[in-house]
């Protein structure tokens, strides 16, 4: 049965079905061919995989991202981070990452980091002089981290499928995630020194202190959702509650940008994308079963194992296959579906569940910038369409290079994830 859904699944993504479509015909087919067990239970697992409350969360944060993201906070934040590293060699591309690092504690969303924060800052590198190849690739890098520091859409799903805490592993993702934006930063610096992109004039404190001032509520809101998690006020799901409305409030009564036009399309464009991901979630969750049914995870850590059972190798391993399928695979789905197929290995490996959360989905997100799938390089692609796709391929290696040092560095130092774990007493 195994084989045969591998081969349906393949023919599909081939013929480019859209994936949770692609993802349930195949455990259908799979059932009819073989008659194993009745055709309802797929529908019953897809079903009983969105029959959860934690689940909840990722609708609800993609609406708090829309009303930040049309209520002015993404404007607010690239000014405040002008201000920090604007100066610099290479100013602007150091301000859209540390703007995108700044919105994805806001979002939980890549390509929505991509979008708020690059439809401003694109056109503003073009116009100072800036490549566009290069102005997109940063978009494109930069957009990784909204889905790493948290709150964070496959940190729900992973924290779903392998029973593990959200609230730790959304505080497992901030050191990570300020680590990967600051390795990015250092080479726009370095790239931008070699072709003399220069900084912009050195503000005044004044200046600072008035776009920090501008931005506080924007900034108050990761504090507002993880301190209210890690103090026990609310579960993340409810946090994301909290962030809706708290969004609401700030666009529309503080920054009074949020007009009901916006509100409408904010619920509208959360919508469409949340049932996407719902599909995706689902038919993968019956695929997942069909594959756990079949013993799929118990043979691919029987032979993994059967080539090493030295940890270092065995994460060696798991990261290659990871890297492959972000490639080729949208990240909910992957993790969904290899999730409990690693769960074996990470348990004879004596793993933490939470750092393997942690490499799983830097993995995931790295496939943001691959080819084939590479979400983010289209999306980034769309700021600005006179530009080649395989200009802003080429243009995104040397960030896509570091990233792939950041995720060994994550994989073999887990203190790197789990140091505020152990600080904030969370275990």
């Amino acid at each position: 049965m195994g084989n045969i859904l591998i081969i349906v699944f393949g023919f599909l993504v081939i013929l480019n079905v859209p994936l949770g479509v692609a993802l349930g015909l195949a455990s259908l087919v799979t059932l009819a061919v073989t008659q194993k067990v009745p055709l309802f239970l797929v529908v019953q697992r897809m079903f009983t995989s969105l029959d959860s409350f934690p689940l909840m969360a990722i609708p609800l944060f993609m609406i708090a991202g829309r009303f930040m993201e049309r209520g002015g906070i993404s404007r607010r934040l690239i000014k405040l981070a002008s201000n920090i590293v604007g100066p610099f060699t290479g100013g602007l591309a150091l301000v859209s990452v540390l703007a995108c690092m700044f919105f994805a504690a806001i979002s939980g969303s890549s390509p929505a980091t991509v979008v708020a924060i690059g439809s401003i800052m694109v056109p503003a590198m073009v116009q100072a002089g800036y490549d566009k190849d290069f102005a997109l690739a940063i978009m494109a890098a930069a957009g990784t981290i909204g889905v790493i520091i948290p709150p964070s859409i496959p940190f729900v799903t992973y924290g779903v499928t392998m029973n593990a805490s959200i609230g730790q592993l959304f505080l497992a993702g901030i050191i990570p995630g300020v680590i990967m934006g600051l390795s990015l930063m250092i080479v726009c610096y370095i790239i931008a020194k070699k072709r003399g992109y220069k900084g912009a004039e050195r503000p005044t404190f004044r200046g600072f202190l008035m776009s920090f001032k501008d931005s506080i509520w924007g900034l108050l809101m990761p504090a507002i959702i993880l301190g209210g998690i890690y103090g026990g006020v609310f579960t993340p799901t409810e946090a994301a509650a909290v962030a809706c409305v708290y969004g609401l409030i700030i666009g529309a009564f503080v920054y009074k940008e949020l007009t009901f036009k916006d509100f409408i399309k904010g619920f509208a464009e959360a919508g469409v994308t949340s049932a996407m991901v719902m599909l995706i979630i689902a038919t993968a969750t019956a695929m997942g079963w069909i594959m756990t049914t079949e013993q799929i995870p118990v043979k691919v850590a029987n032979y993994i194992m059967s080539v090493s059972s030295n940890t270092t190798i065995l994460l060696l391993l798991i990261n290659i296959i990871l890297l492959i399928t972000g490639c080729l695979m949208e990240l909910n789905a992957a993790i969904i579906i290899l999730g409990p197929i690693f769960l074996p290995l990470i348990m004879q490996g004596n793993i933490d569940l939470i750092h393997f959360g942690v490499i799983m989905v830097v993995n995931m997100t790295l496939g943001l910038l691959t080819p084939p799938l590479g979400v983010n390089l289209f999306v980034a692609g769309g700021l600005d369409q006179e530009v080649g796709f395989n200009k802003i391929v080429r243009a995104v290696i040397p960030f896509l290079t570091i990233l792939i040092v950041d995720l060994f560095l994550f994989t073999y130092i887990p203190k790197l994830s789990l140091l505020l774990i152990d600080v904030f007493q969370l275990k």
